[in-house]
């Protein structure tokens, strides 16, 4: 298939994970922030990664999440030689905004559009899936779908191959608040406990349930109801300072819910109207200024495209 064009720039954007319930399942793509990235097609074999932010990640491709998701598409796409990728951060590695994934998606994205978009978004899923491996040391997709789909994603299984279905969602504010701490996904996903009594995977499924269905059915009390946590959370959520003043503040000034944003530190909300998002935004930013702790809130909504090209 011939070459569409050599190069490329676009943006990729934040995702929240596990939407709360959904661990490993449910993620939405953010309007912002969002990394941009420039991919052009060399004739030098290989995959070249140039940063252009202060973050110092690796720049081996084996070692960065971009560059595994590329060295991986690059296997089954011979008829291009090498590629350099420009990549400039504006999500902060370790946030818990999805950092890994919009490296990874935007890459493969990026790449896929330069072979006339050979690939479909679910093959996309998978290559990408190489990259957040090099993050979390496990294949995951609930970042990575909602960065590639847009809006919000369910992520039915990854084996053999990614099964995604987009799910359709009413309009719906998100405030984020990225506390100044770090925690590694890896790490996050260490403390998980392996075994799970019946009684809470039986709640878990029902409010995973419930949560698709307030979705489709654009019922925001449903949403509300069904954002509850009974595995994860309890046990994430020590590694977070405020965690619970913000949610308890935030479902007080009458936001439907949220809780940890992928593996933490950030914490999001969902809310029906913007009054409510910007009430949210005050709690969290009085929680971390009497706590001491600098932080930056995000007030969006709901991407629905993901990872988008920019114009030449």
């Amino acid at each position: 298939m011939p070459l569409s064009t050599d190069s490329v720039s676009l943006l990729a954007p934040a995702t929240v994970a596990n939407v709360v319930c959904g661990f490993d399942v449910l993620g939405f793509a953010l309007r912002e922030p969002n990394d941009e990235m420039h991919l052009r097609l060399t004739d030098e074999p290989g995959v070249r990664i140039i940063n252009e932010d202060e973050f110092d990640l690796p720049t081996e491709p084996t070692r960065n999440v971009a560059g595994a998701a590329l060295l991986a598409m690059l296997r089954v796409a011979p008829e291009v030689t090498g590629v350099e990728v420009r990549i400039r951060k504006t999500i902060r590695p370790g946030s818990g905004i999805g950092s890994s994934a919009a490296s990874a998606a935007g890459a493969v994205v990026g790449l896929n559009y330069l072979l006339g978009n050979q690939f479909s978004k679910a093959e996309l899923v998978g290559f990408a899936m190489y990259g957040e491996e090099v993050a979390s040391g496990v294949r995951h997709a609930d970042n990575i779908a909602p960065a590639i789909y847009g809006g919000v994603t369910l992520i039915r299984s990854t084996i053999p191959t990614p099964d995604v279905v987009p799910l359709d969602a009413p309009p719906l504010f998100v405030t984020v608040v990225h506390p100044q701490i770090e925690v590694k996904t890896a790490d996050a996903r260490r403390i998980l406990k392996q075994d799970v009594p019946l009684r809470d995977a039986i709640r878990q499924w029902g409010n995973v349930g419930a949560l698709v269905a307030g979705l489709l059915k654009h019922d925001y009390a449903l949403i509300g109801r069904a954002l509850e946590d009974v595995i994860i959370e309890p046990v994430r959520s020590i590694l977070i300072p405020g965690f619970e003043r913000v949610k308890e503040g935030s479902r007080a000034v009458g936001a439907l819910g949220g809780g940890i944003s992928g593996s933490g530190p950030s914490l999001f909300m969902l809310s029906q109207t913007e009054a409510t998002a910007q009430a949210v935004a005050e709690v969290m930013r009085r929680t971390y200024e009497q706590l001491g702790l600098a932080h930056f809130v995000y007030q969006t909504t709901i991407n629905p495209t993901g990872c988008q090209n920019l114009p030449a």
